[in-house]
């Protein structure tokens, strides 16, 4: 295990190395006042020298925050447009009557920055790259609902998508994270043609990325002229810069970093809003015992203090879970009773399992703010109705890092960014909740399909395998020059400026 405070050290160490390397002095007055346009200095949890440009296997904000900015969205998550999607190199998806079909128009007028059109062969191939391009599970969305072998590009600007199955929430699924890169694709070098509001000038894994405003971009010009993105995976490290003047922006600090930057002079502080808020759940593997027990995973989530977490370590910048995903999405059902601790009750089911003393390692990393620490939360509660119960806190990084290997893992953490439930349903563990989830996404009516939403989660609040006792926004902060960072899924910095 590696402590905290010797990693915090070690990052401290090679914040001051990548801002020296980066060309940033650390005197606030050099480079902070910035012309018309400007340059934006905004640090984000890298994933060290391991980083790569091609965002499909790259799990840390820093790397879909970077290929956001370099490669358009196909559309964007928006639960108050009327689709329930913001359109962007595409301008439109239909849907066949039989929610069998999906057809997608593509915006004229977009070019890469090679001087060639973007047309509907590239966004076919931008569809069918996950897949193509081995990126990891939670980039494959589409190719588990939909056939992107059978899917086809009859004219320039049209894509017609078949589906797996029939599904009403196709858009959702589309719009969940797609860019668009040219067709035929397969580096990820600053040279690749892109064609989003900026270009890559130049990259240095680990430390920096300094991206230079694309004027050939289709959509509204970004004010910035550039954005130089900091690779810092420590949050404390972070805070110091942006206290010292090194950067202008932050993001994804904890809760306790934030308190000490309230009232600091020149810095602003803001947190994002429901339905922005990650899923922080604590998943038990029904594959192992005595976790294929109900009466276990019910004991497990009947001793945790959901209030607690929040107080204690959030400090009241968070939102209780109720052991269901999707908080502040349209079809989360609020009528669930909240769940509270009862450690009779988590005692009694224990004893009837006949788990009564077993022995538990909970795997966790500070792969999110407040991740390691709710997790020793969770341990205690696990104590106070008899659990032998333990922490293995694994290094910045690492928690993703063998994806099979953490699947097999018996009691672990995780997060999943703001989502819907339907579409981001993973089948494969209990075989009624997926046929409800399937009829979720599949009936002809709304009233049908958030009926069967609300079966699904109820079903899960009750028997499910993921303790979910907190949903935690981003909180980000800033020089109080800086203005227009949207709070999405992650800080999206296309409309930010930068006042002189």
């Amino acid at each position: 295990m590696v402590s905290i405070t010797t990693r915090r050290l070690v990052a401290a160490v090679a914040v001051g190395a990548a801002l020296a390397a980066a060309g940033c002095s650390g005197d606030p007055d050099d480079g902070g006042q910035a012309s018309a346009g400007g340059t934006l200095r905004a640090a984000f949890a890298g994933g060290g020298s391991s980083e790569t440009l091609n965002y499909l296997v790259g799990p840390t904000p820093l790397d879909y925050v970077r290929a956001k900015l370099v490669h358009p969205p196909l559309c964007e998550l928006d639960p108050q447009a009327p689709d329930g999607v913001a359109y962007g190199v595409v301008e439109s998806i239909t849907v066949s009557d039989d929610r069998r079909t999906y057809t997608l128009k593509v915006r004229n007028g977009v070019t890469f920055t090679s001087g060639k059109a973007m047309t509907s062969a590239d966004v076919l191939y931008s569809l069918r790259a996950p897949t193509v391009l081995n990126g990891l599970p939670f980039t494959r969305i589409i190719s588990r609902n939909f056939d992107v072998e059978k899917a086809s590009a009859p004219d320039a600007t049209t894509v017609i998508l078949p589906t797996l199955s029939p599904i009403a929430d196709g858009r959702e699924v589309i719009c969940q994270s797609m860019l668009a890169i040219p067709d035929g694709t397969t580096e990820f070098t600053p040279d690749t043609p892109s064609a989003g509001a900026f270009t890559i000038e130049t990259f240095e894994p680990g430390r920096s990325t300094l991206l230079k405003r694309n004027d050939a971009y289709y959509g509204e010009k970004p004010s910035l002229e550039r954005i130089e993105l900091l690779s810092i995976i420590d949050g404390t490290a972070r805070v110091n810069a942006l206290r010292q003047g090194q950067v202008d922006f932050i993001s994804g600090i904890g809760p306790a970093q934030a308190r000490t930057l309230e009232g600091v002079d020149a810095v602003e502080v803001s947190t994002s809003e429901l339905p922005y808020a990650a899923h922080l759940q604590f998943t038990m593997n029904t594959a192992t015992k005595p976790f294929d027990d109900p009466r276990v995973r019910e004991a497990f989530r009947l001793a945790v203090d959901r209030e607690r977490i929040v107080a204690n370590v959030y400090f009241g910048r968070a939102f209780v879970g109720n052991d269901v995903p999707a908080l502040g999405f349209p079809s989360y059902d609020r009528s669930l009773t909240q769940r509270t601790p009862d450690r009779d009750r988590a005692k009694q089911l224990l004893a009837e399992a006949g788990a009564s003393g077993m022995t538990v390692e909970l795997t966790a990393g500070p792969e999110m703010p407040g991740m390691v620490e709710t997790a020793a939360l969770v341990v205690e509660d696990l104590k106070a109705i008899g659990v032998q119960a333990t922490v293995r806190e694994l290094p910045a990084g690492q928690l993703f890092a063998d994806y099979p290997a953490y699947l097999s893992w018996p009691f672990k953490a995780g997060w999943n960014p703001p989502a819907f439930f339907e579409i981001n349903h993973t089948p494969g563990t209990f075989p009624d909740v997926d046929a409800l989830v399937l009829q979720a996404r599949g009936a002809a009516t709304r009233d049908e399909r958030l009926a069967a939403s609300h079966r699904a989660q109820k079903l899960l609040w009750e028997k499910g395998n993921q303790i979910a006792p907190v949903f935690v926004p981003t909180i980000n902060a800033g020089s109080d020059k800086v203005d227009g960072v949207r709070n999405l899924q992650f800080p999206d910095l296309i409309r930010a400026t930068i006042r002189t």
